[in-house]
């Protein structure tokens, strides 16, 4: 596969969803994963996420962000929005968060708009390089980063320079994911399942993967478990489950509350673009189990803290997945909305880079483990709370 296919165009212009004060909320996300030198299951991790958000002032992890200008189209093909610029780096033993976390006003330039951006592109305009792009014929994406001066200051690397290349059809083309409910609320997901990925940390280079979403999602959050795995030979797998519990109604951010597990899915969803077999394959049914895990980390306040387990079943008439996947460990990011009478809401979104200690795939052609492939790399979300 020599260029990345679907719509593309559609990256760097925003959904035809009318904005609602509160709720509407674009973003693209980028995450990178490349193997460990050195410990055998672990792999480095880079998240970066460029946002926007319709609503006039929120805080994201205790520092006040005020979104007081409006998105603007000041020429056919480009887009200024009031934006910030969060992300975390993890080295495969400490995490570096946040890496990035800046207010910027962010410009989507997209393939039509006259400019060296080639087919398109989001930037920021400032002095600090937090930019990523397509380049012509997209052939390759393409992302640079230049840390916070605070994080190199607690040892950080710097730069990050990272080419994405296409991996095989099943991943590498752009997918959509779009609902409209009444009273215009719904979302509008763009993914790229998986890309090759070439990694230049301050210099140093190494082989990877990464996965792209661009989404606007304008519907009071609740909480969900979502995660993906990348595996060496181009498969892909993740899981989502959005779902009802008390922690809806929390406004803590401690990673083990007294109601944790206490929750009724929504709905459960499993995807597997499976490369060996050749075929895609969807999952309804699947389960998932959060336990204490056998690794730790300390929180900001340099209090420990035990990272979560997360064992996994998904199935369908063909195929059965089980893994157990640890949590090495945690970023995190705590928003604060003040919304309807004079009320504040609160969301507390979770990251975890995954080793994969076991896995199953049972099919017609028998069982596959962990020795059918050379690496097997993840991370996974849990969220709580509720903005509204």
């Amino acid at each position: 596969m020599e260029a990345f296919r679907g719509p593309l165009e559609d990256l760097w212009k925003m959904p035809d969803l009318p904005n609602l004060n509160h709720l509407t909320w674009d973003w693209w996300w980028w995450l990178v994963m490349w193997p460990h030198e050195s410990i055998a299951g672990v792999s480095k991790q880079l998240m970066v996420l460029w946002s926007t958000k319709e609503t006039p002032a929120i805080s994201v992890n205790g520092r006040p962000w005020s979104i007081a200008a409006r998105p603007n189209e000041e020429e056919e093909g480009l887009t200024v929005l009031p934006g910030m610029v969060a992300g975390w780096y993890f080295d495969g033993q400490r995490m570096c968060e946040p890496l990035v976390l800046t207010e910027q006003r962010i410009v989507a330039i997209g393939p039509q708009h006259r400019s060296d951006m080639a087919a398109g592109a989001v930037i920021t305009l400032g002095d600090q390089r937090l930019s990523t792009g397509l380049s012509a014929e997209a052939k390759r994406f393409w992302m640079r980063i230049q840390s916070d001066p605070s994080a190199v200051a607690q040892g950080a690397p710097k730069n990050f320079d990272i080419s994405m290349s296409p991996w095989n059809e099943a991943v590498s083309r752009a997918r959509r994911t779009y609902q409209r409910y009444p009273s215009d609320l719904g979302y509008d997901i763009l993914r790229i399942h998986g890309a090759k990925a070439a990694i230049e940390v301050d210099g140093e280079r190494a082989q990877g993967s990464a996965y792209l979403q661009k989404v606007r999602v304008q519907a009071p959050s609740i909480p969900w478990y979502w995660g993906m795995l990348h595996f060496s030979d181009g498969s892909y797998l993740d899981w989502f489950i959005p779902h009802l519990s008390p922690l809806a109604f929390s406004s803590s951010d401690e990673p083990w509350q007294l109601l944790d597990g206490i929750e009724l899915p929504l709905r459960t969803s499993g995807l597997f673009h499976d490369i060996g077999r050749g075929r895609s394959e969807n999952f309804a049914k699947v389960r998932l189990k959060k336990k204490r895990g056998r690794f730790a980390t300390r929180d900001r306040a340099g209090r420990e803290e035990d990272l979560p387990r997360f064992e996994i079943e998904m199935w369908n008439g063909r195929t059965m997945v089980v893994l157990s996947a640890e949590a090495t460990s945690r970023a995190h990011w705590s928003f604060d909305q003040p919304t309807r009478g004079g009320m504040l809401s609160h969301f507390c979104y979770n990251e975890y880079p995954l080793l994969i200690s076991a896995i199953a795939i049972e099919d017609e052609g028998g069982i596959r483990t962990l020795s059918d492939w050379e690496w097997v790399h993840g991370n996974a979300e849990h969220s709580w709370g509720m903005l509204h």
